[in-house]
């Protein structure tokens, strides 16, 4: 592998916020909206690419409408089958977030990672649900059930994160114990709630397990809910907490990043953490 990986992330407003238009139909303008964006990607030589959480859609779970749960498809399904096909011309691993119907009623959040050839590498399901006001999450998602896996793409092993596990740091760990060299986080989050710990937190996770960092947020408002604007602010940091690249806080853009892998080994082999981490000491996490 290439010890240097360009890696992109994509922040995008929604098109259509109008509760009149079907849903299928509010999905299919923001899947238009991206596919311009992918292809900037790959003339830019992107070679990573990840969208925003539940990228083809508004957030709606500030509301709870069960018209959006026909929003949700099967993972690998139609969109994960573009996407595909996308890779492959482009030559693009691509992180994938996306309403998840597992079976009939059974919903999650998560995120397919499709490899540059086209592979359907596997998928991470968003384990940490919140249930809060502008955040009824647990009305449309189960927790996920499927660890914290990380895929080994042709230009470097990536793990996933999804917006609310960000506060956890419990998973970013266990991304790094199982080999992440990249994480990405796609989020939608609004100002005036997290917006002052967006770039403490994921940099705090690059810096305390040796990885990379690549953490999207959405632009915009987004009616009928209108909880407040997406603040964008996409952004890469390495494993000392610099950041790289950033995005804009109001503009549709394409975020890109030159990745130096050799960073991670001079890194890990100052701050020895992985050697010195004492997990016989940590059983009462698990019983608390």
């Amino acid at each position: 592998m290439n010890p240097t990986v360009r890696c992109g992330l994509i922040q995008c407003s929604n098109p259509i916020n109008d509760e009149s238009v079907p849903v299928k139909e509010i999905q299919q303008a923001m899947l238009d909206k991206h596919l311009p964006f992918l292809k900037e990607a790959g003339r830019r030589g992107v070679q990573i690419l990840c969208l925003q959480e539940i990228f083809n859609g508004p957030y709606f779970c500030p509301g709870q409408d069960r018209r959006w749960y026909a929003a949700a498809e099967p993972i690998p399904g139609p969109t994960t089958a573009l996407m595909q096909e996308y890779a492959k011309s482009l030559g693009m691993a691509i992180v994938v977030p996306l309403y998840e119907e597992a079976m009939r009623g059974v919903y999650y959040n998560t995120a397919a990672v499709v490899d540059a050839d086209g592979t359907y590498l596997g998928k991470y399901r968003k384990q940490h649900i919140p249930q809060t006001s502008g955040f009824w999450e647990k009305f449309f998602f189960k927790p996920g059930d499927l660890g914290y896996p990380v895929f080994r793409t042709q230009f470097a092993t990536i793990g996933v994160y999804i917006c609310y596990d960000r506060h956890f740091p419990e998973g970013a760990r266990a991304l790094g114990l199982n080999g992440a060299e990249i994480v990405f986080n796609p989020s939608a989050t609004v100002a005036g709630l997290s917006q002052y710990l967006w770039k403490l937190e994921q940099p705090a996770h690059a810096v305390a397990n040796g990885y990379y960092v690549g953490a999207i947020n959405r632009v915009g408002t987004e009616a009928p809910w209108n909880i407040g604007k997406f603040y964008g602010h996409s952004y890469f940091v390495d494993p000392r907490g610099k950041f790289l690249a950033e995005g804009s806080e109001d503009n549709d853009e394409l975020v890109v990043a030159d990745l130096d892998l050799s960073v991670i080994d001079e890194v890990r082999q100052v701050w020895q953490f992985y050697r010195d981490r004492r997990p016989e000491t940590y059983g009462d996490l698990t019983k608390l």
